[in-house]
């Protein structure tokens, strides 16, 4: 297979069929007949399964993943990659913000040497707030793991064989698809694209799914947020050490009366900060009692067009 498209599926049912149609001309334009596109329903509410098996039953092209339930964005990622089999693969999104057709300027970019090329969204058509957040959260993550990332990369994007095979290696539970493949150090650039308006449906992250992806994220790749308490701790130990050893010596050289407002408020700072170190090394527990389970990261419900049964439904 020359080409693989994975398609993770989630609140946009409405676009399918152009989604369809313009992957089909310009995966025609590349490969001829050697190409295939992975859609994966990840549970949509708008049930775009159902819009996913009138399309594989017209296209032999189009094999229809359908998960047991919503495990999330990445996750369905990963059942496509895992899946597919193209010399080169794309991964992108199913609301057509991103045009099928820059499909043609990664791979040129990419047979210029790179394993790796990103679209890069110079001027994203989202709302301020959510730039916003993007934009912070990258610059605490690239805090966190002193790797200088681009809020403007996105999960548009074309891979050699090799970096999906070293991706789908990787089954921690918590993962960040532009992050792992960044890490992996494989050539890699991008490419500005243009970002277009959402072809249909919203987008599935509210504000609460962005701060657990962020948390997620941020405590599965660092440890630096242990690190910064322990400083924090030994900061606050040596300030109390000089102002006991301050209280003692104005004890006998000044009749200072005691001070409850400072006292409890003393309490209430340490308390906090004590709760606040215990509840973050509680997320690092938390993570490793996830990952010692080791249960699988998704679950297949059905596949349509399977490669050894083409043209058939296949119960997982």
């Amino acid at each position: 297979m020359k080409f693989s498209v994975v398609i993770p599926m989630y609140g946009c049912p409405e676009a399918i069929p152009e989604l369809h149609r313009r992957l089909t001309e310009t995966l025609t334009k590349l490969a001829g007949d050697d190409y295939e596109i992975i859609m994966v329903n990840d549970h949509c509410p708008g049930n775009s399964w159902e819009g996913i098996r009138d399309i594989c039953k017209k296209d032999r092209h189009v094999v229809g993943i359908d998960l047991s339930r919503n495990f999330g964005q990445i996750k369905a990622i990963l059942a496509g990659l895992d899946y597919s089999s193209g010399d080169w693969t794309v991964v992108m999104d199913c609301d057509l913000q991103d045009a099928p057709e820059e499909i043609i300027t990664l791979y040129n970019k990419a047979r210029e040497g790179y394993d790796v090329v990103f679209a890069r969204r110079s001027e994203r058509q989202d709302s301020k707030s959510k730039i916003f957040l993007s934009g912070l959260f990258y610059k605490l993550y690239s805090w966190a793991t002193d790797v200088k990332y681009d809020p403007a990369l996105c999960n548009f994007s074309i891979c050699s064989r090799r970096v999906v095979d070293s991706y789908c290696m990787m089954r921690e539970l918590h993962r960040a698809y532009v992050m792992y493949i960044q890490w992996m150090g494989f050539k890699q650039t991008s490419v500005d694209v243009q970002h277009h308006e959402r072809f249909a449906g919203k987008s599935g992250y509210n504000l609460k799914k962005r701060i657990n992806a962020a948390t997620e994220i941020l405590t599965s790749q660092s440890d630096k947020l242990l690190r910064v308490m322990l400083r924090a701790g030994l900061a606050i130990s040596f300030l109390a050490f000089v102002a006991v050893i301050v209280i003692i010596i104005r004890h006998f050289t000044v009749n200072v009366p005691a001070g409850w407002t400072s006292l409890i408020a003393s309490i209430f700072l340490m308390g906090g900060l004590i709760l606040s170190a215990l509840g973050i090394v509680g997320i690092y527990v938390g993570n490793i009692f996830m990952e010692v389970k080791h249960r699988p990261l998704y679950l297949v419900r059905t596949i349509i067009n399977d490669k050894k049964e083409p043209l058939k439904e296949k119960n997982e």
